[in-house]
């Protein structure tokens, strides 16, 4: 409501006090008068001006604008916490592993020479054997048939993409070459399975599909890796000796972290307590790798042209798009054909988990892989760098899927609460 005052009578004031005033003019009062700078004063003179009050909504209105623009960036931080803290851990350790490498490459050629990759990537899979929590496993007997799919995705059906991926023309070629490498590892060693936690999936046949494919991979990959890539490349792989060097690389670290968890008393529940203090430790472990191999590699790599990587990063986000499309399209198509609405593939916290764990590929057994086979495909730092940028697109792009999903579930929950 605007309240109008006629006249206003003003008795001269002395001179500092006026100047005083005058210099306040532009104070706002409590009860939101609102004076206009533009007053002239004369002793014993009457100034007949509408004054006019604000109401309060204006004024609240007028102070809240400034912020009107921040709302919508605060409500995605908001809706998207786990994807900006997920890109946060991981950029942090991968990128800072990558950035310290162009920046310093001498320290990295030197542990490089002194083979502390090895170490990282041994040290890697103990944590891993540490962290893995078996108890559960039994629980994914239910869902065995969705388990036997997703292994057969993870360790079979992706690596052909490799082939589709030696298609594209891109020099270095070894980018496109670690892309079509990355293509055929196992799927992730723990942001699958955490991931399909929070998505309310079956977390157990996640970690069950993990450790299969994991083990079984370290026998499969040197065989896809010679089939897919190296016929396609026109090199020879050593499969036996590339399985040898898996084996005692990964599985044995793996075994080794397991059977101390189990064998110690009271390590298993001091892991369990401390897995986001391990998180870290396995995360510094693995930025070791891509900064003595970016070391190695940093006058080639300065060499690269920044559009180029741009088009090997968008390689790797639409591969990770393909393979989520192609197992939430196979998980579909199968609980369609068993035409059963309790079918195994047609619970949704199944098909999350499969959806998640079959369309993840590692990292760590990529860069153990491309330290075994010693250069045969090209420089290491040039086929590691794209598999870092896939990886975290991977795990970033999984995040928001999984926010979309915990969304989509309240929805549902609220509007069927609504209904009732």
């Amino acid at each position: 409501m605007a309240v109008t005052l006629q006249t206003l009578i003003l008795t001269p004031r002395p001179s500092k006090m006026l100047s005083s005033w005058h210099r306040n003019s532009h104070f706002r009062a409590s009860g939101s008068l609102r004076f206009s700078p533009f007053v002239t004063f004369s002793p014993g003179r009457s100034i007949s001006r509408p004054i006019r009050a604000c109401r309060p909504s204006d004024q609240d209105f007028a102070s809240s604008t400034g912020l009107n623009w921040a709302k919508p960036l605060l409500k995605i931080a908001a809706d998207n916490f786990l994807p900006l803290a997920c890109f946060i851990m991981l950029c942090g350790a991968l990128i800072g592993g990558v950035a310290f490498g162009f920046a310093n490459p001498s320290l990295g050629c030197l542990a490089d020479k002194y083979q502390l990759s090895k170490f990282s990537t041994f040290a890697i899979f103990i944590v891993s054997g540490l962290t893995l929590r078996s108890e559960e496993i039994g629980a994914a007997a239910e869902a065995w048939p969705v388990g036997i799919f997703g292994l057969f995705s993870i360790l079979l059906f992706t690596p052909y993409f490799s082939k589709l991926i030696l298609q594209v023309q891109l020099q270095p070629q070894e980018f496109v070459t670690g892309l079509a490498l990355f293509s055929c590892m196992p799927t992730t060693l723990s942001s699958g399975v955490a991931l399909t936690h929070l998505a309310g999936g079956n977390s157990a046949l996640a970690l069950a599909m993990t450790i299969i494919s994991n083990l079984l991979g370290i026998m499969i990959v040197p065989f896809s890796i010679s089939k897919f890539i190296a016929a396609g490349v026109g090199i020879s792989v050593p499969t036996k000796q590339l399985f040898k060097s898996l084996v005692l690389t990964l599985l044995i670290p793996l075994i080794l972290g397991k059977v101390l968890r189990e064998s110690i008393t009271g390590l298993s529940e001091f892991v369990d307590q401390n897995r986001k203090l391990l998180s870290k430790i396995s995360a510094i472990f693995l930025s070791l790798v891509p900064w003595m191999q970016v070391s190695r590699s940093r006058s080639l790599l300065l060499m690269v042209k920044p559009q180029v990587f741009l088009v090997a990063i968008w390689m790797g986000t639409l591969l990770h798009l393909i393979l989520l499309a192609s197992n939430a399209f196979s998980v579909w198509s199968l609980s369609v054909i068993s035409g059963d609405a309790q079918s195994v593939f047609a619970k949704k916290e199944n098909t999350n988990a499969v959806v998640l764990v079959a369309s993840q590929k590692t990292l760590p057994v990529l860069v153990a892989v491309v330290e075994q086979l010693g250069g045969a495909f090209g420089e290491s730092g040039l086929l590691v760098l794209p598999c870092v940028a896939a990886h975290l697109t991977q795990i970033i792009m999984d995040s928001f899927l999984v926010n979309f999903w915990l969304r989509r579930d309240k929805d549902l929950s609220s509007n069927n609460a609504k209904v009732a």
